[in-house]
């Protein structure tokens, strides 16, 4: 969790959400409404085994439970059929839990039943868990279901309808013996691994689950978590309404909020084993970014902390301590989170007591270069930007020539996000690229910025021959955009986007009005250029006029740009911010296809969103629809604008 993509480090084995694999016929033998009687014949409970021996599922109960996922996913989604097949199937997933938990294909149906799963269902499923919770953790497959139970909090926690279905099932429910409540399971969890924390962050499997739990003790699940795909998701819920997925922040009892502080005392009782520890380290980084939201004066207490150990150690030749541990691949991953949670004032202090002077040393680094980036990305004042920009500017070309290119786009995007220094740092780069001079050249930028990828600024030969000096000058957007549009680089795409938000795109949006009509469908229907058409229709900085001038050269290619998967989303983004004679013009060129349009999985939903019907067959009337549109779109502004 939390990683970039330079990991060469593959932590614990994950599983693709879902339990695709080995799924059986669909089941036939559901239980009509109001039938007590379970789905099918119970699996054979002779396979159970004591809990301190490692239980094993049979194919029987396999199979029971497979049939059970796929009869429950056909069911209606409310009703009084569902809720006794899930009460069903939860007290039979309760019988074997452990066994289902610690299965490879098991441990994936269960994820997906405990998206299904109520409340006191699941409580019990966890109840039956937690005297074997080393085992669950610390198994390469039991720590993705405990992992998907705690991922159920927001869903559940604190729900008035779970409060009542609690209360309703309290007399049926009570003859299975007392059940703890959600709220004093996840403590009950947190305090074991309180006890045992060490152990569990140093596990390759259970720093998962301390991971997770840190999230839901603070009431916020991280991007990255959100992102990833997780058989705790059933297939419904990721189709479900927006108010019934799982959201960024949820409320949390305060006993959570205290029992997150005692972790984190945890953390500093061990500091040195987090800081170079590399697994024990990712749970210190989840902690650093969930106390960051919740509980920030934490986090600033475990930064200082981290800072002030790593000071202390044997000095650097060349400086600080602190440039040591910048270029070790575990403990920079580290401060790179220090560096994004930390407020400003201190930002600026760490700035000048440890990296001041170091900058193009870390810039040329393999490793070091990243906390640079983060350091950049961090960077939102004018008084921290100056020193760190007036360091770096005078390298720009060999960071780029070196294949740390990432360093330029994070200080080009400081300069977008600070609103200094952007006419020079746009200068730089066209030195860099070689088309600064003469100023024919600086119309081709758009082609070159665009591919900018690792170590990409050509050598002084290629670039004559890339240019081709030989050619008259008039060739020279034609060249390079046939050389390079067809190839955008997300690196470059990046870059575009942060210059055409700068104060004065005017540079960029001549190289890009430069272009031929072709080449701008080109760089639409790449999956990283489509986002510099995106950013050309929400710059600010980009005038009404400016962005008619660039996009009119799309003319002519409105069919193509509706038949394609990225280009289709560009073209529904310029028809929301069209006027109606702008809409008419397309609509008008679409409808000469319109069969075509209809036919391709792409068009079909342009022509349907541009009611392309009818605006062939009743042009008044679609007029009149697009002229309210326009009306209601106008009042919104003025809405937005006061």
């Amino acid at each position: 969790m939390g990683l970039g993509p330079r990991s060469p480090h593959k932590v614990g084995r994950r599983f693709p959400a879902g339990g695709k694999r080995g799924r059986g016929a669909k089941g036939s033998g559901r239980p009509l409404p109001g039938s007590k009687r379970q789905p099918w014949p119970p699996p054979d409970r002779r396979s159970e085994q004591p809990p301190d021996s490692h239980p094993h599922l049979s194919p029987e109960a396999l199979g029971y439970f497979r049939r059970a996922l796929s009869a429950l996913k056909e069911a209606p989604e409310t009703g009084e059929e569902r809720d006794l097949m899930v009460h069903n199937i939860m007290k039979e997933v309760e019988t074997q839990a452990l066994a289902l938990s610690t299965n490879r294909t098991g441990s994936e149906m269960l994820q997906e039943l405990l998206g299904f799963s109520p409340l006191k269902p699941l409580c019990r499923v966890w109840a039956a868990l937690h005297s074997n919770l080393r085992t669950v953790a610390c198994h390469r497959c039991g720590v993705h279901v405990l992992q998907s139970a705690l991922l159920q909090l927001p869903r559940l926690l604190g729900s008035a309808a779970e409060e009542e279905e609690e209360e309703e099932q309290e007399g049926e429910d009570g003859k299975d013996g007392p059940t703890e409540t959600l709220e004093e399971l996840v403590l009950g969890l947190a305090a074991e691994v309180c006890d045992d924390f060490l152990f569990y962050c140093g596990d390759t499997h259970g720093s998962f689950v301390v991971r997770t739990l840190l999230q839901v003790l603070g009431g916020t699940i991280l991007e990255s978590e959100r992102a990833r795909p997780r058989g705790s998701q059933s297939s419904e819920a990721q189709k479900a309404p927006a108010r019934e997925c799982k959201p960024a922040d949820f409320e949390v009892p305060e006993t959570f909020l205290n029992r997150l502080q005692d972790l984190t005392s945890s953390f500093l009782k061990d500091i040195a084993v987090f800081i170079t520890d590399k697994i024990s380290s990712f749970c210190l980084q989840v902690a650093l970014q969930v106390l960051h939201h919740k509980l920030p004066q934490f986090c600033a207490y475990l930064c200082n902390a981290v800072i002030g150990y790593l000071s202390t150690r044997s000095s650097s030749v060349d400086g600080s301590p602190l440039l040591l541990f910048l270029r070790d691949q575990t403990s920079s991953r580290l401060l790179e989170q220090v560096l994004l949670v930390l407020e400003p004032p201190r930002l600026q202090s760490l700035f000048e007591e440890h990296l001041q002077g170091q900058l193009q040393t870390l810039a040329a680094h393999p490793i070091a270069n990243f906390p640079l980036q983060r350091l950049l990305d961090a960077v939102t004042t004018p008084e921290l930007l100056s020193p760190v920009f007036e360091e770096l500017s005078p390298v720009l070309e060999a960071v780029l020539a070196q294949g740390h290119s990432g360093v330029v786009i994070a200080l080009v995007g400081a300069c977008r996000r600070v609103g200094a220094y952007q006419a020079k740092v746009l200068q730089l780069l066209l030195e860099a690229f070689h088309c600064a001079e003469p100023s024919s050249r600086q119309v081709a930028c758009v082609p070159l910025f665009a591919t900018l990828m690792e170590g990409a600024v050509p050598a002084e030969h290629q670039v004559a021959v890339f240019w081709g000096w030989a050619h008259p000058p008039g060739l020279l957007v034609e060249m390079a955009a046939a050389r390079a549009l067809g190839n955008v680089t997300v690196l470059g795409s990046l870059l575009l986007q942060h210059l055409l938000h700068f104060s004065a795109p005017g540079l960029v949006l001549r190289s890009l009005g430069a272009l031929t009509g072709p080449q701008l469908l080109v760089l639409a229907q790449s999956p990283a250029g489509s986002h510099v058409l995106d950013a050309i229709l929400t710059s600010p900085s980009v005038t009404r006029k400016q962005r008619r001038r660039v996009l009119q050269n799309l003319k002519g290619q409105y069919v193509a740009l509706a038949c394609s998967r990225h280009g289709s989303r560009v073209l529904d983004a310029i028809w929301s911010g069209a006027a109606l004679g702008a809409r008419k013009e397309i609509a008008a060129e679409l409808g000469e296809q319109n069969q075509e349009l209809i036919r391709d999985p792409f068009g079909h939903h342009v022509a349907r969103n541009v009611a392309l019907t009818t605006f062939l067959k009743r042009r008044e009337a679609w007029e009149q629809q697009q002229g309210a549109v326009a009306k209601r779109r106008r009042a919104l502004n003025s809405i937005l604008e006061d």
